[in-house]
Parts: structure tokens; C-alpha cells; sequence
């Protein structure tokens, strides 16, 4: 049987401190049944040594190659820009602050084996501080997201999906989102795929959570009232029952004092996230860095074997 292959592509803004990390993690993944033809990085508006880091890459590696861009347009334009660069299936969307396990994309893309299935999300594992009250908001907001895609799946931080269509909205702040309803509306399934674990680096502060959980809900408004697709965590009833009954939360002193204030900041974000959308007309096409997520992921920390949700 022939292998699955991909391209994996990253969009990159000024991400010198990870990016290196990252395309090491993709160089030595764990494959059998998947290859990965080419890595392409989109460095959108970088000036940082981002695209110098990844030229050091592509003389090392001839699957790797970088499309420069000199203006910043957001994600879902880089994203395009990338459709238009590539012929192969199926497509990796890694972020490039973030870092994947050696099997991830192994895992990623065992289900496109089955034909019926259009595109996958893995299992993202944040590398915060448990002991700290923003740390924890992190770690809790994963673990629900985790619980939710087990049921009905919501693509995160790593995604792979069938190259079959030419273009994502461009204005669009949540891409991921905007790829769900094209793969559904040609009749094909979404799946989870948590043991495709994949680190990242959530906010340290209220402040850059509070920007990055404002943009994502008002660009899940967005795709419901553009697309007419709500995505899974778009129901606050549903993420407040699991909170409530999931048996992958300790119920410790930190969930009794603080997931209050979490959920305090989570309805203020998508509060301030509506307004944008509706009343001030803000896109986040081209979003605010949450400066606090961008740090360097330790590649020790890159291997799934025993990971464990630490807040179960």
C-alpha cells in the first residue's frame, strides 16, 4: 500500500525563538505508514531572523523550502498563498510556535487511510506552569477542548486535511474553523486524533488571554454567521457541563478558587469578542501577538510516551 504523503506548512510571523525547534521535531518524525514530501514555511512580514533560520533548513533538507512575504496579511491569506504552492493530498498545518511529539504526524494521518475521512486534529499539550493561576487556565481550557473533541471533534493547534479546494476565507482570524464546514459540506468526516500530541505555549498573563481568547470567539462568530457552522465549543452549556462533571479535572483547592476567575475571563473575552464582530467590526484578520506564547519549547519535552493530562 502506497504511503499517505503531505505537505506540511507552517505560517510563521516573527518566530525566531521556536522555529528551529520545530523544524527539527518535523525532520525526525516517526513514520511508517505516512511521508512527508516537502515542509514549506509562509513567513509573512518577519523581521526577525525567522526566515534566516530557515534557510540554514533548507540547505540541510531538500523537502524544506520558504516562500518569503514582505507584508503581513494574517494567517488565512498565508494560508492561500500556500494552497496555490502545492499539489500534494494532504496538507499538515503546523503552527510554528509550537513543537510535535516524534509520531505526531504519524498519528495525524493514519485515519486518511479511510477515504470517508476529509481531514484530523491532534491533542494539544500545553508546556505551562500548573502552579500558577494562568498556567492552569491554559492546562483547564486544553483538557475541555480535549474532552469535547473526543465527542464531537474541534480542530486545534495541528491539523491535516485533503487539498480539494483553492481558498479559505482570506479575513478570516480562525482558520482551522473556516476549514471544518468546506469538509463537511463535500460529505466528508472530521476526526480527532488524540494521540497526535503536539506542544504549545498558552498566554502567562490575563492580558494576552484575554486577546487571544477575544480574537478566536469573534472568529468563530464569524464562521458561524458567514459559513452557517458553529463549531463545538461554541456552546458555553456544553463546555460548563463538562466542566462540572469531567472526570479529567481534579476537583483540588486551584479548581475551586480558580476556575471561577477563569470562567470570569473566558465570558468577558467572548464577551469583548462579540463586539468586535458586531458592533465595532473588528476582523483580527492580521491579530495582536500574544507575546507571551512565543518562547522556545524544549525538544526534550517532544515525546508522547506517558503523557498525561496534568490536571487529571
Amino acid at each position: 500500500m502506497s504511503k499517505l504523503r503531505c505537505c506540511i506548512a507552517v505560517m510563521a510571523y516573527n518566530e525566531e525563538a521556536n522555529v528551529r525547534n520545530l523544524l527539527e521535531a518535523l525532520c525526525g518524525q516517526r513514520l511508517q505508514k505516512a511521508e512527508i514530501a516537502e515542509i514549506v514555511v509562509v513567513a509573512s512580514g518577519c523581521h526577525d531572523h525567522t526566515e534566516d533560520i530557515v534557510r540554514q533548513f533548507c540547505e540541510r533538507d531538500s523537502r524544506i523550502r520558504l516562500i518569503s512575504e514582505e507584508t503581513r496579511r494574517g494567517k488565512s491569506s498565508a494560508i492561500n498563498t500556500l494552497l496555490r504552492r502545492t499539489q500534494e493530498e494532504i496538507i499538515v498545518l503546523a503552527n510554528a510556535d509550537n513543537v510535535p511529539a516524534p509520531d505526531a504526524i504519524e498519528h495525524l494521518l493514519a485515519p486518511f487511510t479511510d477515504p470517508i475521512v476529509g481531514m484530523t486534529g491532534g491533542h494539544p499539550l500545553p508546556t505551562n506552569n500548573t502552579d500558577t493561576f494562568m498556567g492552569y487556565a491554559v492546562h483547564l481550557l486544553w483538557v475541555l477542548h480535549h474532552r469535547i473533541s473526543l465527542r464531537k471533534p474541534k480542530m486545534g493547534e495541528l491539523i491535516a486535511f485533503r487539498n480539494f479546494f483553492h481558498q479559505i476565507p482570506p479575513e478570516s482570524a480562525v482558520d482551522e474553523a473556516s476549514i471544518e464546514p468546506l469538509i463537511r459540506g463535500q460529505g466528508l468526516q472530521i476526526r480527532y486524533a488524540p494521540e497526535a500530541i503536539v506542544y504549545n505555549h498558552g498566554p502567562t498573563t490575563a492580558r494576552d488571554f484575554l486577546r487571544q481568547r477575544r480574537r478566536i470567539y469573534a472568529g468563530h462568530v464569524y464562521v458561524r454567521d458567514t459559513l452557517g457552522y458553529r463549531v463545538s465549543t461554541m456552546k458555553g452549556i456544553r463546555i460548563l457541563w463538562l466542566l462540572l462533571t469531567s472526570p479529567g479535572v481534579k476537583r483540588n483547592w486551584q479548581y475551586f478558587c480558580y476556575v471561577p476567575a477563569i470562567m470570569a475571563l473566558e465570558a468577558y473575552a467572548r464577551f469583548r469578542g462579540m463586539m468586535d464582530y458586531r458592533l465595532w467590526k473588528r476582523m483580527h484578520t492580521v491579530w495582536e501577538v500574544a507575546e507571551t506564547t512565543k518562547v522556545t519549547i524544549a525538544p526534550a519535552l517532544s515525546d508522547s510516551a506517558g503523557v498525561q493530562q496534568t490536571l487529571s
